[in-house]
C-alpha cells in the first residue's frame, strides 16, 4: 500500500481572483434567472434574446462551479475520514475504499479546473463567422507568388481535413503558375477560431524552381484572415463608393468576355480598394467585391480600438508588415517554426499537405493561457 495522500499535493484550489469572477457570474445568472422567471422580458424581444444569449452562456459556467464545490466536498469528507481511520489504527488495506475516493475526487477536479479554464476565456465575438482569407506574393518576385500558391493550396488542403467548405472570391495567376493574388472564403462552425493565427507575412526557405545555381532563397508571401462582416456590424454609405467597371482581362491582358464585367470598388473615406472580375456578371462581381470591402472595414475598426485601449495589446496584435515574419518553413531542414510561440516541427510536408493542427494548437494554448494570465 502506498503512503497516504499529501492533502496538499496539486493544483486543487481556485485562485482568488478565479473564484471572485466565477462568483460574480454565479450572481449575474441568479439575476438573469430571476429577470427570466417574472416574464416581464417578453414586451422586449430584442432584449429577451439578449438576456437568454447570455443565460446560455453563464450556465455551463455555473454549472461547472457547482461540481467544483460538490467534489471538493466529497475530497474534504473522504480526507477527514482518512485521518480518523488512522487514529483508530485501521489497517492499510481496511482504507483503500476512502485512497481510491480521494483519488478519483482530485481527478475530477482537475478536470473541471481544466473546463473553468476554458469557460473563462472570453468568447470570441467573430466566433462562427466565415474568414475571408487574402494572400499575396510580398518578398522574392516570382517565388514569392509560387509561394503564395503553396500557401492557397495548403489551406484548402486543411479546410478539406477540417470538413469546411472554400469559396474563391477572386485568384490573379501570375505568370509561373503562382498567384499575384488570391481571396477565398471558409466556412465552417470552427473555422476563424483555427484560422484567425494565420495573419501575417509567412517566409519560405528553399531554392526556387527559378534557381539554376541550386541555391537557397528566402521569399514570402502574406496572409490576411478577416472575419465576413454582416450589413449590421459594417453599414457603407453608398455615397461613400466609388464604382468603376471595366473589362475583364486574363494574364497578359488576354480579354476574357466582350463585357463590362469587372468591379473595381473605392471606399473613399478609408481609401480601401477592391477588385474583382472572376465572374462574368457585374452583379457577382459586385457583390463579392462588397463583401471583401466589409471585412476590411471592420478590421480596420478593430485595428483603430485596439490601437487606442493600450501599447500593450498594440504589441500582441502587432501591425502585420512585412517585416514581422510569423512564420518560417525550411525545406532544408523540413522544419516550420512559429515566431511568435518559438513552436517548431519537423514535418514540412505534413503541414504543406494541409496537417496545420499541431501548430495551431499550440498557438490556441498560448492564447488561452494569456487570457487566463
Amino acid at each position: 500500500m502506498a503512503d497516504d495522500p499529501d492533502p496538499d499535493a496539486g493544483p486543487l484550489q481556485l485562485g482568488r481572483h478565479v473564484l471572485d469572477r466565477l462568483l460574480a457570474a454565479e450572481q449575474e445568472f441568479a439575476d438573469l434567472e430571476a429577470g427570466l422567471a417574472d416574464g416581464g422580458l417578453a414586451a422586449d424581444p430584442a432584449r429577451l434574446r439578449a438576456v437568454t444569449a447570455r443565460y446560455r452562456e453563464l450556465e455551463p459556467v455555473v454549472a461547472a462551479l457547482a461540481r467544483w464545490r460538490a467534489r471538493s466536498a466529497d475530497l474534504a469528507a473522504a480526507r477527514e475520514l482518512l485521518a480518523e481511520t488512522r487514529d483508530l489504527d485501521v489497517p492499510a488495506d481496511g482504507r483503500d475504499g476512502l485512497h481510491e475516493e480521494i483519488a478519483g475526487a482530485e481527478a475530477d477536479l482537475r478536470a473541471v479546473r481544466a473546463a473553468l479554464d476554458e469557460l473563462l476565456v472570453p468568447p470570441d465575438p467573430h466566433a462562427g463567422k466565415p474568414v475571408i482569407l487574402e494572400i499575396r506574393g510580398a518578398e522574392g518576385g516570382e517565388e514569392a507568388n509560387l509561394w503564395a500558391r503553396d500557401l492557397y493550396e495548403m489551406y484548402r488542403a486543411y479546410a478539406d481535413r477540417r470538413g469546411w467548405d472554400v469559396e474563391t472570391l477572386s485568384l490573379d495567376p501570375s505568370d509561373l503558375g503562382g498567384v499575384n493574388q488570391v481571396t477565398f472564403v471558409v466556412r465552417g462552425d470552427d473555422a476563424w477560431r483555427r484560422l484567425k493565427y494565420e495573419g501575417g507575412p509567412h517566409r519560405v526557405q528553399r531554392v526556387p524552381v527559378t534557381e539554376s545555381q541550386g541555391r537557397i532563397h528566402t521569399s514570402a508571401a502574406t496572409v490576411a484572415v478577416l472575419p465576413e462582416a454582416d450589413d449590421v456590424e459594417v453599414a457603407v454609405d453608398e455615397r461613400d463608393l466609388e464604382i468603376d467597371v471595366y473589362r475583364a482581362s486574363g494574364p497578359g491582358g488576354q480579354s476574357v468576355n466582350t463585357t463590362d464585367s469587372a468591379v473595381r470598388i473605392t471606399h473613399v473615406p478609408s481609401g480601401i480598394v477592391v477588385a474583382m472580375q472572376d465572374e462574368r456578371s457585374q452583379l457577382q462581381n459586385r457583390d463579392r467585391a462588397m463583401r471583401v470591402l466589409r471585412a476590411r472595414l471592420l478590421e480596420r475598426a478593430e485595428r483603430e480600438r485596439a490601437a487606442e485601449q493600450s501599447a500593450e495589446r498594440r504589441a500582441q496584435v502587432g501591425g502585420g508588415g512585412r517585416s514581422e515574419k510569423i512564420r518560417t518553413y525550411n525545406f532544408k531542414e523540413g522544419r516550420v517554426t512559429d515566431h511568435r510561440i518559438g513552436f517548431t516541427v519537423h514535418r514540412l510536408p505534413d503541414v504543406l499537405a494541409g496537417d496545420l493542427d499541431a501548430v495551431i494548437d499550440a498557438l490556441a494554448a498560448d492564447e488561452r493561457s494569456r487570457q487566463l494570465a
